[in-house]
């Protein structure tokens, strides 16, 4: 079963229920900091040195730009790209090209020095280090079969072309899991840097039930009663009963699909979905309200079946997703159709077109989502096509060669969601410019919390400052529950103290969670750490540890515990992770 987290906001996560009582009880042990360079003393006749902590938001573009048939544009440079956000021309402060998955192009006009190779280390590890592929420009790809909106024929015949792209196109850089969708979200095989594994349970995912078959046959059945309608009325109530049903099922399939982007959020780097359906309906039942309209005029069909368009849910997908760096590359598994017209066992509307019109009218309902999830995030549509591999390599190149582009919008944090626009100087020289359309700037308390959901949910480390966590004996209660204390440790130096007063500070955050063995997450819960040290014990400080404890409630068994840390004037980040088993015995 997929891993769920308790809805926060509104929004739903990954990995659900709410983990029983996180308590989180403040108990600092230490109260020391410190700062990246030594300390600079206050101003002589001052005691507190004014100081405000302002982040520099730096908003990261990934653009892909081909020519007329579809290949990538190398070669350009900084000067040759415009950013507009919310029609505001921006200034450039980053810039890389990617070329086969290494940067040729730093934006700083000369191409990028080797790094120099020890003598000691042999040059093919040398070589390896030298190439891997930085953090923030690492693919992490979600494959993602929507079993409930599938063919089992259509299915198997796509899978077979993924599994080749997987074998084909990744490298041990790329990390990929694959989920399914039942009216549930389910883990597969979660994140690997091995293909294979992945490829491995493609094959079982063959063996499991394609729903969409379901809905196809209910559908002729509606068609067929709308067909034998005595009236409009009659009509109207067949349609609507059968576009509640869809749409049902459809708000399922957003919110799943929401709640896999939300997993991602906390992930660094560049992030995509690639989702295998046979199309989700942009208005549910919108063909059988045509056939209504057909077949009864007058009846307000056209009217009625708007109260059924999911379209904003759609755009508001888009932009969770873009908010989250996440691209979506869809595939319409459905191929080339054959329009049930020419199906000898199906309905036969013709009163006013027949039903290869209310065909072609379901086929682009279907496919319209698939386009907007991803033009809207800065993927690729497949559609139209029985055999996809030729299409999944264009896909591939988008994953190995494209441009990243940086820049400071003059604000950080303010929740709102901000317009991109990415325009090459001089005109687009019939070339094609794809990027996400916006994003919206999360603050900081909301980042750092994605970045622990990360750490629990995913194998994501990141603690440049050396937090380490540990565990005191757990004490068990009436209730079977443990408190257990919980050691942070801080290196005073991976801190930023400044003078105020007779002592010196930091302003740092803290921000924990747990998961238990069934995968149930507490909220997030965050605290400000005391950190204060007397102005003559900072030298000795410096080369001392800040420890913090907090007391958390859990379940017995094994529990998982994350943990970031930021320094808010260095705008300084750490995730940890660490597991803790309580025994009933």
């Amino acid at each position: 079963m997929m891993r769920r987290t308790a809805p926060r906001d509104s929004t739903p996560f990954l990995l659900l229920p709410i983990l029983a009582g996180l308590l989180l009880v403040p108990a600092p042990a230490g109260a020391q900091e410190a700062e990246p360079a030594d300390p600079a003393p206050a101003e002589e006749g001052s005691s507190d040195l004014f100081l405000d902590t302002v982040d520099v938001n730096v908003v990261n573009v990934d653009v892909y730009v081909t020519d007329k048939e579809g290949n990538p544009v190398t070669g350009l440079g900084i000067d040759e790209f415009e950013v507009y956000e919310d029609g505001r021309r921006m200034t450039v402060t980053n810039f890389s090209a990617i070329e086969d998955r290494r940067v040729v192009d730093d934006g700083s006009g000369e191409p990028p020095a080797p790094e120099a190779v020890p003598e000691d280390v042999p040059v093919q590890v040398a070589e390896a280090e030298r190439e891997a592929v930085p953090e923030e420009q690492r693919l992490s790809l979600v494959v993602y079969v929507d079993n409930l909106n599938i063919r089992p024929h259509n299915r198997r015949r796509v899978l077979q072309d993924v599994r080749a792209f997987l074998r084909r196109e990744l490298t041990q850089d790329d990390r990929v899991m694959l989920v399914t969708y039942e009216r549930a979200l389910h883990v597969r095989q979660p994140f690997t840097t091995d293909a294979e594994r992945v490829v491995e349970e493609l094959f079982k995912v063959d063996e499991l039930s394609g729903l969409a078959l379901h809905g196809e046959s209910e559908r002729r059945d509606v068609l067929q009663r709308i067909e034998e309608s005595a009236g409009g009325g009659e009509a109207m109530m067949w349609a609507e009963s059968y576009a509640e049903s869809v749409q049902n099922d459809l708000h399922f399939t957003i919110d799943a699909l929401r709640e896999i982007v939300t997993s991602l959020a906390g992930l660094p780097g560049r992030k995509a979905i690639l989702y295998v359906s046979d199309g989700v309906p942009m208005i549910a039942g919108e063909d059988v309200f045509y056939a209504v309209e057909q077949g009864f005029q007058g009846t307000g069909a056209m009217t009625r079946m708007y109260g059924f368009d999911s379209s904003r849910r759609f755009e508001e997908l888009a932009a969770h997703a873009n908010a989250n760096r996440v691209s979506f590359y869809t595939i319409d598994a459905a191929g080339l159709r054959v329009y049930s017209s020419a199906d000898a066992q199906t309905f036969q509307v013709d009163r006013a077109g027949g039903a290869a019109h209310i065909d072609s009218i379901r086929t682009h309902n279907l496919q319209s989502t698939l386009i907007l999830m991803a033009e809207k995030t800065g993927g690729k549509a497949i559609i139209n096509q029985n055999r996809v591999g030729e299409s999944l390599s264009d896909v591939a190149k988008d994953f190995r060669t494209f441009y990243s582009i940086g820049y400071n919008p003059g604000h950080s944090g303010d929740g709102r969601y901000h317009r991109i626009e990415v325009k090459l100087a001089g005109g687009d020289r019939g070339w094609t410019v794809r990027h996400r359309d916006g994003y919206r700037d999360k603050p900081a308390a909301a980042q750092m919390s994605d970045g622990v959901l990360a750490a629990l949910n995913f194998p994501y480390h990141s603690n440049p400052m050396g937090v380490e966590l540990s565990f005191d004996p757990g004490r068990r209660r009436d209730d079977g529950h443990y408190l257990v204390p919980v050691n942070v440790r801080i290196p005073m130096r991976a801190l930023t103290l400044v003078p105020r007063g007779d002592a010196y500070e930091a302003s740092a955050q803290l921000f924990l969670a747990a998961m238990d063995d069934r995968g149930w997450i507490s909220e997030v819960q965050q605290t400000d750490l005391p950190v204060r040290v007397p102005q003559d014990k900072i030298d000795e400080s410096l080369e001392e540890d800040y420890v913090y404890t907090v007391q958390l409630l859990l379940r017995s068994g094994e529990q998982k515990v994350a943990v970031g840390l930021r320094d808010q004037i260095a705008a300084h980040n750490s995730f940890v992770t660490r597991t803790v088993y309580l025994s009933e015995n």
